[in-house]
């Protein structure tokens, strides 16, 4: 934590901030000085993340606002846009972070299968919306948060909403799988642009967050109470993201997660993506995809 460069200045908006994995890198941001933008689905629990950090650091120098963002709903993401750029808030740093891990099948308000939605298409709408504020800022980075399940992840082209078949993990592998294509696509596409901002994929390894309570059956039993002793801390597993949202050495289309083994805990470092994960043609696929089902297209 105490290698995070200051950060005062600069506005990072962090999805999924009131817990777990976006609340502690909110709490390092700051810490050290930066402005932050709690995108949350909960404005309550939005705001008492926020009563906890500024009790936490009384000092400090930074603003930290919370602003409703349902990622599962377009229209809502798109609300939350429009309400940053009508604000004059100009974001430095998108931190995709918000994520929901196999849930029962549920579908979006758009009608897609909820984990597909909330993780993947939320995130990829955001960006796109917010993408030329980004441009604008001081170092500008995406980091979206991906997990080592993207390694045992594919993408169901022809039944993207689990109608045919929905297993809760499989269709959480698929949503993981897509974040890393989705990172590594944006970054070919930012430095084919010529564009100042950064593409920054990260993974925490396995922390301990509240992200398994909405899981169903052996899920919710294995992360949320038998494999638990052995996860890390949340403040450990957001170190990734936070050497992708802050660190100078930090490149574009870096993959960034625990050095540990299996990359299950330890410092931040550069690892490689899953083979699926450096394929041109299924991010290419992904990507247009994404831009028909969210209607959102990118600049770059």
């Amino acid at each position: 934590m105490e290698r995070i460069p200051d950060q005062s200045g600069r506005v990072f908006v962090v999805t999924g901030a009131n817990s777990g994995l976006g609340l502690a890198t909110t709490r390092a941001i700051a810490r050290r000085g930066g402005d932050v933008v709690l995108a949350v689905r909960d404005e309550g629990r939005g705001r008492r993340a926020v009563a906890e950090i500024t009790a936490e650091l009384p000092q400090t120098r930074a603003r930290l606002e919370v602003r409703r963002l349902d990622l599962a709903d377009l229209d809502s993401v798109r609300a939350f846009a429009d309400g940053l750029r009508s604000d004059g808030v100009r974001p430095d740093v998108l931190v995709n972070n918000a994520g929901v891990l196999a849930p029962p099948r549920t579908l979006s308000a758009q009608g897609h299968e909820l984990q597909f939605a909330a993780n993947h298409l939320g995130h990829f709408a955001l960006t796109g919306l917010l993408l030329d504020l980004l441009a604008d800022g001081a170092d500008p980075r995406v980091v979206t948060v991906s997990s080592a399940n993207h390694r045992q992840g594919r993408i169901f082209f022809d039944d993207l909403d689990g109608e045919r078949g929905y297993s809760p993990m499989a269709r959480y592998n698929q949503s993981k799988l897509a974040n890393a294509l989705f990172g590594r696509e944006l970054h070919r596409r930012l430095v084919a642009a010529g564009s100042p901002v950064r593409s920054v994929l990260a993974h925490p390894g396995f922390a301990a967050t509240n992200i398994p309570a909405g899981s169903v059956g052996v899920v919710k039993l294995l992360l949320g109470r038998l494999l638990l002793p052995l996860a890390q801390p949340a403040a450990r597993g957001a170190l990734p993201q936070l050497f992708a949202a802050t660190d100078p050495e930090a490149l574009g289309g870096q993959f960034i997660g625990p050095a540990g083994l299996g990359e299950l805990r330890g410092a931040p470092t550069v690892v490689r993506p899953a083979a699926r994960a450096l394929d041109p043609e299924a991010a290419r696929r992904l990507w247009e995809l994404s831009e028909r089902l969210t209607g959102v297209r990118f600049a770059v």
